[in-house]
């Protein structure tokens, strides 16, 4: 199934990650930004960092679980 992109919902979730980034919490976030800006340019790495935090916030909401730090990180740290 293809899924439609959400604009508004986006931003939204590009939104979390700059707070991450402001907050510096996780520190993950803001480590992973300077990682991937060598590689990419900022708004693709915000994507890519936003990408995850969608899977997480799936992972949560489906296994009714609280935010796991490590298990972010991680997914974060394998960002290529």
């Amino acid at each position: 199934m293809i899924m439609k992109e959400n604009p508004r919902l986006k931003q939204m979730i590009l939104k979390v990650v700059d707070n991450q980034l402001k907050a510096n919490n996780p520190p993950v976030t803001r480590k992973t930004l300077q990682r991937l800006t060598k590689k990419y340019d900022e708004k693709t790495a915000k994507e890519m960092i936003a990408s995850v935090l969608v899977e997480e916030i799936y992972y949560i909401l489906k296994n009714k679980r609280v935010f796991n730090e490590k298990r972010y990180a991680e997914k974060l740290n394998n960002l290529k």
